[in-house]
């Protein structure tokens, strides 16, 4: 039985989110499991190294699982490849030692989300950005995101109304960058709770209208509640980046 590890891009726009459910099939990963079920002719399961929203796109997801073929992974590579909607591309696919796991062995991530912040629309881009017109004060911005960097209970930045694990993260960094009329926000840490990042962008937005402090984000992250943190911004702008490992 072998162990591989696959990388993969998509474009989440159709698409329910990476987790399978049980309503739908058009998720990422029931896809996955569809199309390698029937090129390996065998169960296939898939586990990937987190989940992605409805709506939320990565141009670097892993996935690990394991299968007895008589196939190279070439051939299944250009099965997954040949069959693959075309929003869906895989990368790479290799045989690795049987410990990896795609979620257990990842030690961070990388997420990015674009902002258009202008007037002006950009109808060709509009399935990756969020739209928002009124100017912001970015410097604001970057001081508020500093103080959200580090080691933190981030419950507060969270969508989740029960939690079974613990909440702390480390917020290794968060940059914003002025591209034009560009805002790209990337942030990169040991891991991140449901909607945390969508969280985080709405309350450094809140920061940028002049509606929260920079001096605010020691009490949002204190009071533990999410009614304090800002919006959840839209799925459509967040791309999951990289996935780190340690080899």
């Amino acid at each position: 039985m072998a162990n591989y590890r696959l990388t993969l891009c998509y474009d989440g726009t159709r698409w329910k989110g990476w987790q399978k459910q049980g309503n739908t099939e058009q998720t990422i990963q029931a896809k996955l499991e569809a199309l390698l079920t029937r090129l390996l002719d065998q169960p296939v399961e898939v586990a990937g190294s987190g989940r992605t929203d409805a709506g939320a796109h990565a141009k670097m997801q892993v996935a690990s699982f394991r299968a007895k073929t008589d196939l190279e992974t070439e051939e299944i590579l250009a099965g997954l490849r040949r069959y693959l909607p075309a929003d869906i591309g895989a990368i790479s696919l290799e045989q690795v030692e049987p410990r990896f796991h795609a979620r257990l062995s990842c030690t961070g991530k990388t997420y990015v989300y674009r902002i258009w912040n202008s007037e002006l629309p950009n109808v060709f881009e509009r399935h990756y950005l969020y739209h928002i017109q009124e100017p912001l004060d970015v410097a604001a911005m970057r001081l508020a995101a500093e103080d959200l960097c580090g080691t933190h209970d981030f419950r507060a930045f969270c969508s989740l109304k029960k939690f079974k694990r613990s909440t702390v993260r480390r917020l290794e960094a968060i940059t914003i960058q002025e591209l034009g009329p560009e805002l790209r926000l990337t942030f990169t840490g040991d891991g991140f709770l449901y909607h945390m990042v969508r969280i985080l962008v709405g309350t450094l937005l809140a920061v940028g209208r002049g509606e929260k402090s920079p001096r605010d984000m020691a009490d949002i992250l204190a009071s533990q509640d999410r009614r304090q943190a800002g919006e959840t911004v839209p799925a459509c702008g967040l791309c999951l980046e990289t996935v780190h490992y340690t080899r």
